[in-house]
């Protein structure tokens, strides 16, 4: 699930391991912006995006999102007007196999009530991402999510 091979590129393409990552970079942009158009391009049509291991260790219990309008509605329309959100990736580990990739990335994601800003939730997250290639850019086809650690009440962000 996690990349952990002993180097970083291998016979890759430095160009392909830029684009993968800013697959993910798309996304984090593109829900603290509310940015429909940039948060969809980081998902291909099928995707599926599982939150449930992240949201278990607080007691959610989130539906598997399936679908690209699914997974931008649902998280757009959750955090509109109501949620700030800031994201930061680190620690990309990318694995090439002609028009698919796995990566494996830290996110570390700030929620806040716009409305209460002393109500937050800090998660740091371990991701498992499987991408594909669309073109010159690549776009991710699967997403698991899983919690390190958080700070705050998570359920007054995500509900339960």
């Amino acid at each position: 699930m996690y990349v952990i091979r002993d180097r970083a590129l291998g016979t890759d393409d430095p160009g392909d391991h830029l684009e993968i990552v800013d697959a993910l970079y798309r996304f984090g942009l593109g829900q603290d912006l509310a940015d429909r158009t940039l948060f969809a391009s980081s998902f291909t049509g099928d995707a599926e995006l599982d939150f449930r291991p992240a949201a278990a260790r607080w007691g959610g219990e989130p539906p598997l999102m399936t679908g690209r309008d699914a997974i931008v509605d649902t998280i757009l329309a959750g955090f509109a007007g109501r949620v700030a959100t800031t994201h930061q990736v680190t620690n990309p580990r990318i694995a090439v196999d002609g028009a698919t990739a796995t990566m494996t990335a830290l996110v570390e994601a700030q929620h806040v009530l716009i409305g209460n800003p002393g109500t937050y939730a800090l998660l740091k997250n371990r991701y498992a991402v499987s991408l594909v290639r669309d073109g010159g850019r690549w776009r991710m086809s699967r997403v698991h999510i899983d919690n390190v650690w958080f700070l705050g009440d998570p359920p007054a962000i995500f509900g339960r």
